[in-house]
């Protein structure tokens, strides 16, 4: 008799507890619609103790009214990385535990919510990024990749940013699990010109993406249908990891990283530069060169390859560097970056002219060592000159360039010239 005592004692306390979990559950979805996701979050933590005794659709209402709480937070701008993160894993909790069990309640609105989220992780990355919080940003791209595993691109972005904040532990983890999983990023965008507003708008890198735009530009909806090629962002990742260990003065570990990168994927020529680079920082000039041979005997007139290798050797050697830059535009004489390089390579000068100049006083000695320093100067601001000007006919709406320019033509008192290209910019 005490046993069936207990027995029917203890099924009383779960009907009990049922009852309990289904107010607070109530009491959280009442909180959300008063707007106050924080009580609404109160009453599901009391619930969750007893969420091991809760059928599968009780525990779905929990991890979607959860979701809900923790995705109002985020938009009163509260903890939103932790909170959007939360809002996701409650999502996916939910479409999990539905599956299971074969029936679909909340699937379906959890499905859109966590949609949702994702853009809102995205979206607040790119802000953080362009307020140059990189932690932030790499937490944000990380939940984003958690809530969609497919999406590897966010988790090499967010990779990115944990170098680019120095947190070097969490990029090699992420790198790692890209290598793991054999990413390249490589593949095709797919862009169409809008026909009502004349601007180009990007459909996404996937089939689905161009079946859209092919779609849209045959019902003339769109035209000008444009696809550009992603090239592989391996040799990048393998760089990164390489990098991060020489930092941490590891360059054994470093090195082997490279020559399982070359081992997976021997034609991919960026790694190579990868392992040329990674020489150079190790100040193995041996190494580097013979590297550096290799390269450009397999691919000699691959002008994206001169000029990295151009890129590679500036870091010390800026002879070497020039040949480079000046290879590349024999191979494609429009290539932009490479004339801007080379005066760059010109222009770093400036600085050591400069502070010499100011220190000189006004004696007759210091007069004489100002002019050679002005005409040594002046020399460099012409040479220079060829380079600014095929770059700025080649990207005649690079600010930049232009400005440098007008800087230049300053410099060399060239006022006709400088007077003609600030009445072209408007200035």
């Amino acid at each position: 008799m005490k046993n069936k005592h207990f027995i029917v004692a203890s099924a009383l306390m779960l009907s009990l507890g049922s009852f309990a979990q289904k107010d607070q559950i109530k009491a959280a979805e009442k909180a959300l619609k008063n707007e106050n996701p924080t009580e609404a979050l109160a009453s599901l933590g009391q619930a969750e103790s007893l969420l091991g005794a809760a059928t599968e659709a009780e525990k779905a209402q929990f991890y979607f009214v959860k979701g809900n709480a923790h995705k109002a937070l985020a938009a009163k701008k509260a903890e939103v990385a932790k909170n959007l993160s939360a809002a996701a894993a409650a999502y996916q909790q939910v479409m999990a535990i539905e599956k299971a069990s074969g029936k679909s309640k909340y699937s379906e609105d959890a499905k859109n919510a966590l949609a949702d989220s994702r853009n809102q992780l995205i979206n607040a990355a790119i802000d953080a990024g362009n307020a140059k919080n990189n932690g932030l940003a790499s937490d944000l791209l990380y939940a984003a990749y958690q809530a969609d595993k497919t999406d590897l691109e966010k988790l090499y972005y967010a990779g990115n940013y944990a170098t680019n904040a120095e947190q070097f532990d969490k990029a090699l983890e992420y790198y790692g699990e890209l290598k793991k999983l054999n990413y390249s990023g490589e593949g095709t965008n797919y862009y169409a010109k809008n026909s009502l507003n004349e601007q180009e708008e990007y459909f996404g890198n996937n089939a689905a993406a161009k079946t859209d735009r092919d779609t849209k530009v045959r019902l003339k909806l769109y035209s000008n249908p444009r696809d550009e090629k992603v090239p592989s962002k391996r040799g990048e990742i393998y760089k990164n990891i390489a990098l991060i260990l020489v930092q941490q003065k590891k360059p054994d570990e470093a090195k082997k990283a490279l020559a399982e990168a070359k081992a997976a994927n021997p034609d991919d020529t960026s790694i190579m530069l990868t392992e040329a680079n990674l020489y150079l920082e190790l100040n193995d000039q041996a190494t580097y060169k013979k590297i550096a041979g290799e390269l450009l005997a397999k691919s000699p007139n691959d002008a994206d390859l001169v000029y990295n290798m151009g890129v590679i050797a500036s870091k010390t050697n800026e002879a070497e560097a020039e040949s480079y830059y000046k290879k590349a535009i024999e191979i494609d004489p429009k290539y932009i970056n490479a004339y801007l390089n080379l005066a760059i390579l010109k222009l770093d000068a400036d600085k050591k002219f400069v502070d010499e100049m100011n220190k000189l006083g006004n004696s007759e000695k210091d007069n004489k060592r100002y002019e050679a320093l002005k005409k040594q100067r002046n020399e460099m601001f012409t040479s220079t000159l060829p380079y600014l000007e095929k770059a700025y006919e080649l990207d005649d709406k690079n600010v930049d360039v232009a400005n440098t320019l007008l800087n230049v033509y300053g410099a060399l008192e060239m006022m006709d010239k400088k007077k003609a290209l600030k009445a072209k910019l408007g200035k």
